[in-house]
């Protein structure tokens, strides 16, 4: 085994990053989830605003659990007008809505709207909705973060890896498919302003679609980018690069190594597991596993093709007998589900999926 991953790293050689670009790094199948190249991905890292996933990807549950509407507005606390730069400058008592704080966090990475979604999502604490950042975590897998805020404002016990910023990327892409257009807005206007996305390799590096940006002092510069070509998506996450422009010339050979431009990469480890959601907690009924008495179900993941989810499919018959059905999504997307559950039942089958390696999510 050795001898062959000596081999691999030989093999690897000619088309070598140097370390100096970045201080970690990783490349995945998004669709599968398939790792095709690591460099000290679980090194623990600063990850700044990409931490901002998290904040979304907890505001994307409440809009799909009917917690928020994107029409809803939020009001902005003494303590979210005071954050740091970079922000809007939205005054203490003042609204913005949802939607427009979902653009304001994903496209200018605004930390006084990061933590008004905070606030309001969490009891009006910035630390209580950090824990249950935290806790999601665990829950989708990542296992060496935690969060001590909703921004990634630097704070020494702030900590991830770029597998696990891997992974939540992922579960976002998976489980809201729906909302995944705002990660790739080239810009966003507001108060007559309009801020530039500070990833600029969109509209630039073929097929990108997202994802996430950050900077601070302690974590240098990190960026998640996806790309969809031919049918298939893949994810770079560069951790720690010394500049903008080292950023975007890792992330853009990292992709291109992806999708096999340089070399035709075989994957160096076998499918990372799937991240499961969410904020819910496994149901501890005993229910049938379909009992057509309601309005809830389970989606199986979220794919880039069909054939992607229609092996999926076939993977769900096998494991729970069930029979979904391939929905395509406003987005193109192809969403695996099985409905008309109760609440409960659709808990009870998402508690399985994580022991059985399958991705899954509640729906109501």
């Amino acid at each position: 085994m050795r001898k062959l991953l000596a081999l691999f790293a030989l093999c690897l050689a000619p088309y070598a990053l140097s370390a100096a670009e970045y201080s970690a790094a990783l490349v995945a199948d998004m669709d599968t989830g398939t790792v095709l190249f690591k460099d000290r991905a679980d090194d623990l890292n600063y990850p700044a605003s990409l931490t901002k996933i998290m904040t979304l990807y907890l505001t994307f549950d409440a809009l799909e659990h009917g917690r928020l509407n994107l029409n809803d507005h939020l009001i902005v606390s003494v303590a979210a007008a005071s954050a740091k730069p970079v922000k809007l400058g939205l005054s203490a008592g003042s609204k913005i809505s949802v939607e427009d704080a979902i653009k304001a966090v994903a496209v200018h990475s605004a930390n006084d709207v990061a933590r008004v979604l905070a606030e309001n999502l969490k009891g009006g604490k910035e630390g209580n909705f950090a824990s249950l950042m935290t806790d999601v975590a665990r829950q989708i897998g990542l296992s060496k973060t935690n969060f001590e805020n909703a921004s990634g404002l630097p704070d020494e016990d702030h900590l991830s890896s770029a597998r696990d910023i891997a992974l939540l990327s992922m579960a976002t892409y998976k489980h809201f498919p729906q909302y995944w257009k705002y990660f790739g807005l080239k810009s966003f206007t507001y108060g007559g302003k309009t801020y530039s996305n500070s990833n600029k390799l969109l509209g630039v590096y073929p097929g990108m679609d997202g994802m996430k940006t950050g900077f601070t002092n302690s974590a240098k510069y990190c960026l998640v980018a996806t790309a969809k070509r031919d049918g298939r998506r893949i994810m770079a996450v560069v951790l720690g690069a010394p500049t903008r422009e080292a950023r975007s010339n890792a992330v853009r050979r990292l992709l291109d190594r992806g999708f096999g431009r340089e070399n035709n990469l075989a994957a160096v480890e076998n499918p990372a597991p799937a991240p499961t959601p969410s904020v819910q907690k496994p149901s501890v009924i005993v229910a049938k596993n379909n009992d057509g008495g309601g309005k809830s179900g389970v989606q199986f993941g979220a794919f880039g093709s069909r054939n992607a989810a229609e092996t999926q499919v076939k993977k769900v018959q096998t494991v729970f007998g069930l029979k979904p059905v391939i929905e395509q999504s406003s987005n193109k997307m192809f969403r695996v589900r099985v409905g008309g559950m109760s609440l409960g039942s659709a808990q009870q089958i998402a508690s399985q999926c994580k022991s059985k390696g399958i991705d899954c999510f509640v729906f109501r």
